[in-house]
């Protein structure tokens, strides 16, 4: 029966496994195009065996020095596109959202938090999250967030057992392995040292606050010392992991340029701060309002990692958008414990059977079901997306979000030159139109710079010196959005001639 019966964690996973493969979000989360040369990447890098240096997809830039930092994760995503197309990419994305909420809901159970709570609590994350629900590797950070704060927590929480403290010590040394896939897989791997960092202070802070005045307090103090030294340590062996990657020490010098740039920060939409008229980023709120009333409420037992933790999760949501995922999941990890104790006290007719349920759930382990739909998903997946005469999945780039028909327009026709299309179509055209033709700029904003983006919000915008941009950089054809101010002034141009028109884009060539 612990093997065979799914626990509510179990059910969470298979609902939102199905939910996300079999129905139009799988089309949402192909909604960032940046995903086509995630993919391409890959396929270059399984073929050539070796990582790319160079760019290899731009006309203005070909052949400059590339930081493809997320390798690991693009040779994952083109085998996967290989051997099930885009199915195959939505399905990893899928499994990994997956495993991330139903985890966290397993992991409050655990903690103590009633089933009602975690159930209600998990799905307000989840619901806040959906404002990043795409194909990109930042989901990958979701999954190590969340198992670096499971080491971390439980090694504050029970590494103070003397029958804990060995495998605890196990756990916290699992970290540097880590370290070793998330550097290789997203650049969200610095999360993990601003969580090492908070469990570090909180360990200081209780080594140094403590007097030796109560014998218990004296061992407090003494564990509380050797755990800090113990972080520190690890912390150390972590920070050398990060430099096993393609291009060690530069690694750091190219991200601290990127998030240093004020111009690329304040002009990429995902660095910018929620928009809280969205229903998300509602949800986003009410998880922040909820985390500072349980400090509140409880301030008295709360630990200065948790205190640190809330204080980290919403300066970092409200600074940026793209955030807004994992400091859902922190602020859901640390307000819900504090909160169980009170709402375990409020009685209702439902509550027998909620303690009953969390009694089962405790003891199902086996997790079977997740991992048969996991596997029969792929094989779904790799079969076209059919079982049987039923179609299941078709995940695809969908229209309007993307110029699908406008590009298979280009693709039937001649061998274009270089292509202009703005950034966020850019990812696409690589994943449709590589190696015959190449773009002109995409949505790698680190690798293109501040220079050159400059020109090219100058031209998609068609402010004053507009053609500039166009003659310096040899563009041969033009496919920017329908109605858009750059395609109304190249519909009056004598230079340019207009070869397609739909309601989503309008394709321009040079006239001869």
């Amino acid at each position: 029966m612990r093997v065979l019966l799914p626990s509510v964690g179990d059910l969470i996973f298979l609902a939102m496994l199905a939910t996300l493969l079999c129905t139009p979000l799988s089309t949402k989360l192909l909604g960032d195009g940046g995903i086509g040369w995630h993919i391409r990447t890959g396929q270059i890098i399984a073929v050539t065996h070796a990582i790319p240096r160079v760019d290899l997809f731009s006309s203005t830039m070909n052949g400059r020095p590339w930081f493809a930092w997320e390798w690991l994760y693009d040779l994952t995503v083109g085998q996967l596109e290989r051997a099930a197309g885009l199915n195959g990419v939505v399905w990893l994305t899928a499994l990994t959202i997956a495993l991330v909420f139903s985890w966290t809901f397993r992991l409050l159970v655990r903690r103590g938090v009633s089933l009602a709570l975690a159930l209600g609590l998990v799905l307000l994350a989840a619901s806040a999250s959906m404002v990043h629900f795409l194909a990109r590797p930042h989901v990958m950070s979701w999954l190590f967030t969340l198992v670096w704060f499971w080491i971390l927590d439980t090694n504050e929480l029970d590494g103070l057992g003397a029958d804990s403290g060995v495998k605890q010590n196990r756990k916290l040394w699992s970290l540097p392995l880590l370290m070793l896939v998330w550097v290789n897989v997203h650049g969200g791997f610095l999360v993990g040292f601003a969580l090492l960092g908070i469990y570090w202070a909180s360990a200081a802070y209780t080594w140094a606050r403590l007097r030796e005045t109560r014998w218990e307090d004296a061992m407090v103090k003494l564990r509380a010392r050797s755990r800090a030294k113990q972080l520190f340590i690890v912390g150390v062996f972590t920070l050398l992991a990060t430099f096993f990657n393609p291009y060690g020490w530069r690694l750091y010098a190219h991200i601290y340029q990127y998030l240093s740039n004020r111009f690329l920060i304040d002009h990429i939409d995902e660095f910018q701060s929620p928009n809280f008229h969205g229903v998300a980023e509602r949800c986003f709120a009410a998880l922040m309002l909820i985390a500072l009333v349980a400090l509140a409420a409880c301030v008295r037992r709360v630990r200065v990692s948790e205190g640190l933790i809330v204080l980290f999760a919403v300066y970092s949501g409200l600074y940026a958008v793209r955030n807004v995922p994992v400091s859902s999941l922190l602020l859901v990890l640390v307000a819900e414990p504090l909160l169980g104790p009170r709402m375990s006290r409020l009685r209702s007719p439902l509550s027998g059977f909620w303690v009953r349920m969390k009694h089962i759930e405790l003891n199902l382990n086996g997790h079977f079901w997740p991992i048969v739909g996991a596997v029969a998903a792929f094989s779904i997946a790799a079969n076209g997306g059919n079982t049987g005469s039923k179609h299941l999945m078709d995940a695809h780039f969908g229209s309007p979000r993307f110029p699908v028909e406008a590009v298979n327009h280009l693709e039937a026709g001649k061998s274009w030159g270089p292509i202009l299309a703005p950034d966020y179509w850019g990812g696409y055209l690589i994943y449709r139109l590589y190696p015959k033709t190449r773009v002109v700029v995409d949505d790698r904003h680190d690798f293109y710079g501040e220079d050159f983006l400059r020109d090219y919000v100058t031209t998609i915008h068609a402010e004053r010196g507009w053609e500039k941009f166009l003659t310096e950089h040899n563009v041969c054809c033009i496919l920017v959005p329908q109605g858009s101010a750059v395609a109304n002034i190249l519909a009056l141009s004598r230079d340019w001639k207009e070869i397609y028109r739909d309601d989503v884009a309008v394709a321009f060539d040079k006239s001869q």
